[in-house]
């Protein structure tokens, strides 16, 4: 998955920023201020972004799918 996540989840930056489809969204507790904050500062964001680092992987989102915004550039590529 091409996410660079530069800060390793301590929400100093928003290079894990993700896009989800409404159903899975729905399934995850309200983002929290400072991920709100850092969320202003991402490229693309959408109705249905999220920090994937924020994201705690539980069986109720097995399957869960999301999409890298086009805006997105993983800088350990280059």
């Amino acid at each position: 998955m091409p996410l660079e996540g530069t800060c390793e989840g301590q929400m100093a930056c928003s290079t894990c920023h993700v896009i989800l489809g409404e159903k899975w969204f729905a399934k995850l507790p309200e983002a929290s201020e400072e991920e709100e904050d850092m969320l202003d500062l991402a490229a693309g964001v959408q109705r249905f972004s999220r920090l994937s680092c924020q994201i705690e992987l539980t069986e109720e989102l097995d399957g869960i799918e999301v999409h890298v915004p086009a805006e997105s550039r993983d800088a350990q590529r280059y």
